[in-house]
């Protein structure tokens, strides 16, 4: 029984992402590209307002 590259490899990932769940609670995807704080988004800036609504029923 010799441990292998590929066996190092898969458990290091295995043992990150178990890591990653305790800390954060859910598994992070790394792979998603950044959106920018620059780029008018029209959902960002509804949300931004907390109580600006006409209609606010709590």
């Amino acid at each position: 029984m010799r441990i292998t590259q590929d066996d190092y490899i898969k458990a290091n990932r295995k043992a990150s992402r178990e890591a990653e769940i305790a800390a954060y609670g859910h598994p992070i995807c790394h792979k998603r590209v950044h959106k920018s704080k620059k780029i008018y988004d029209r959902k960002r800036i509804k949300a931004g307002r907390d109580g600006d609504l006409p209609f606010l029923f709590l």
